[in-house]
């Protein structure tokens, strides 16, 4: 059986219990370097980095799917994560998917804003749909380095559109940092694992 686990935003103490046990029973554990962090030093199996490449992890469960695999998805393993991909590769009955706390949930709760009527998306190796998310009042994106906050800005000046823009970056970790823009003050530079949130409060 492989369990892909949702792990949360980074933070330990946001893990489910019910995780750590999936933990200590598992043979197998992968994930990233980081990731790999959140397991008790009491475990006893393998420890394995996640490959680089979809197609070696994917050859490297069909060959260990009989023992009992882990992985490790931070945050929501089926919101933008691994757990989607692990879907179209296996059967329903050789996998099971425990739920983390995302953290787009957790930047709404640090920001005491209701998730309520929010459209969540990602813009990590894609182009969002632009026309969709500036006609709705309250989205939340994790971005990447070539679609990031100062890019959605650019695109919100370019239609003449208002809105305030809430950056988070390393959420949950020691360094999370937390900032309010308007479309006209989002700096160009490198934002850290991030999450946008666009509100229109016009």
């Amino acid at each position: 059986m492989i369990t892909v686990t949702g792990i949360g935003p980074g933070e330990v103490s946001l893990l489910l219990n019910r995780v750590l046990d999936e933990i200590e029973q598992s043979d197998i554990v992968i994930g990233s370097s980081r990731q790999l962090d959140v397991v008790p030093v009491t475990f006893t199996g393998v420890k394995k980095e996640l490959p680089k490449k979809l197609l070696e992890l994917e050859v490297f469960l069909q060959k260990e799917k009989d023992k009992k695999v882990v992985i490790l998805a931070s945050g929501e393993p089926l919101l933008y994560g691994i757990g989607n991909w692990m879907m179209t590769k296996f059967e329903a009955k050789d996998i099971q998917i425990i739920p983390g706390i995302s953290s787009m949930q957790y930047m709404f709760s640090q920001l005491k804003l209701s998730m309520n009527d929010t459209y969540f998306t990602s813009s990590h190796g894609k182009e969002p749909n632009y026309d969709l998310i500036f006609s709705l009042s309250k989205v939340a994106l994790v971005t990447d380095e070539k679609t990031g906050p100062y890019q959605l800005a650019e695109e919100i000046r370019r239609r003449g559109l208002k809105r305030t823009i809430f950056i988070g970056e390393n959420l949950s970790y020691p360094n999370e940092n937390i900032r309010k823009f308007d479309e006209s003050n989002v700096p160009n530079e490198v934002f850290n694992m991030n999450v946008v949130v666009l509100l229109d409060e016009g």
